[in-house]
């Protein structure tokens, strides 16, 4: 999967993405996502990484080292409500539980040599911004948030409605910049596009590229399927008749999530006219208690 193979495609049930840094030629990311059937369990060992667990859809239990939590109004799926988010530090012994006829989590692990403490994040707990505006205009939801005590991680999950652009004006995180004022202005992230759709058929178009095209590649994004972007502009476009899903997990120089617009198609901010009305296509009050 290195260089430019940039198109993870699922692996069979249970664990149906599953790969590490070493994989793809990366310092920092490792993705999984796995489907349980109730009463099915995963121990696991976070060793030297700290951790993020989200539902896409049902309800766990988590017994740890650390502490015990418990999900029990996960949405049904990713368009059916905003996600919980488990943090894990280092070093956390745990078995994960599905309390669900169905549970389907994603989950990134980064190492890390500090400590924090674990935390479950609450679908209420976490902020939506609509951002862009015409047919640019998208929902972000931020699970693991710049500033969210952690080392490495941020985590955010995006709503693209059928027939719109989405991380666009395109933006690149891959060198670390500071100005003259020793301000961060850029930071260096590796990132993983995880999608989800409605439909079989539906799919997603994006875009991974650097200025001096060097990398220049389209992907065609479907069901499962996670892009990797190592470095360069990444913007997506969402299927007509579809929405888009993707979750993001990005980890690097800094835990923030600070880019520099393609210069090209940066003079697009400030143009827009209007918000979508279908926006936001999730909240939390979408979540019911099973």
């Amino acid at each position: 999967m290195k260089d430019q193979n940039l198109l993870v495609k699922p692996q069979q049930n249970p664990v149906y993405q599953d790969f590490t840094a070493d994989d793809v030629g990366w310092k920092y990311l490792n993705f999984g996502a796995r489907l349980m059937q109730k009463g099915e369990t995963w121990e696991y060992d976070t060793t030297a990484h700290e951790m993020a667990i989200v539902v896409l859809g049902g309800n766990f239990k988590v017994d740890s080292d650390k502490g015990t939590w418990e999900v029990t109004n996960g949405r049904k799926d990713v368009f059916s409500g905003i996600a919980h988010t488990l943090y894990l530090p280092r070093h956390t012994k745990f078995t994960l539980t599905a309390t669900s006829d169905i549970l389907d989590i994603a989950y990134s692990w980064v190492t890390t040599d500090q400590d924090f403490a674990p935390y479950l994040k609450q679908p209420e707990e976490c902020a939506i911004e609509l951002r862009g505006g015409d047919n640019a205009n998208r929902q972000i939801n931020s699970l693991v948030q710049p500033g969210f005590p952690c080392h490495k991680i941020v985590c955010v999950e995006v709503y693209t409605p059928s027939g719109n652009w989405s991380s666009f004006p395109a933006h690149k995180h891959d060198e670390r910049k500071v100005d003259t004022d020793g301000k961060l202005i850029e930071a260096e992230l590796e990132e993983i596009y995880f999608y989800k759709f409605q439909s079989p058929q539906a799919y997603a178009i994006q875009q991974v590229y650097t200025y001096d095209r060097s990398l220049d590649e389209i992907i065609r994004a479907r069901n499962n399927e996670a892009v990797l972007v190592p470095k360069g502009y990444h913007p997506v476009a969402a299927c007509h008749g579809y929405h888009a899903y993707y979750l993001n997990f990005l980890a690097g120089s800094d835990q923030v999530l600070t880019a520099t617009n393609d210069p090209d198609h940066e003079w697009i901010y400030g143009t827009w006219k209007t918000q979508d009305p279908r926006l936001p296509l999730v909240t939390a009050d979408m979540n019911v208690k099973t």
